[in-house]
């Protein structure tokens, strides 16, 4: 239960740093027109952002990927709709796929070379035994 909190407090701070990261470069592009020195700071501290809002981003995508082709792999029916939970709520919807997601190893398909959950009946991706 502590490890789950922690996990909790982990995707909280991700979020509200990607939200305050996102906040404070619209804040700088809003501001009234500054002098040509003032505005070289501003561009290059923009860019900073722009390269963490960025990442942030890839993060996120690679995330939403991760719990869609893992959950297919592991045969589970709703691996769309844990995919969107994952979309919407960032590191959280991982925490929650993490936790519910069938425990077990993966392994090739015999038929089509795929990842399946070990001791499974048939292959999620081709259907054969």
């Amino acid at each position: 239960n502590h490890l789950h909190m922690k996990r909790f407090l982990l995707g909280f701070s991700f979020g509200s740093t990607f939200l305050f990261t996102l906040s404070t470069l619209l804040a700088q592009t809003t501001e009234e027109s500054p002098s040509s020195g003032e505005a070289a700071g501003t561009i290059a501290g923009m860019g900073c952002g722009c390269i963490i809002v960025l990442v942030a981003f890839a993060v996120w995508i690679a995330l939403a990927i991760f719990v869609y082709k893992d959950a297919k792999s592991r045969g589970m029916d709703n691996a769309v709709l844990l995919t969107i939970v994952t979309v919407i709520t960032g590191i959280l919807g991982l925490v929650i796929y993490l936790l519910m997601r069938p425990k077990g190893a993966l392994v090739a398909c015999p038929s089509c070379g795929k990842k399946r959950l070990q001791g499974s009946a048939t292959c999620p991706h081709c259907g054969q035994p």
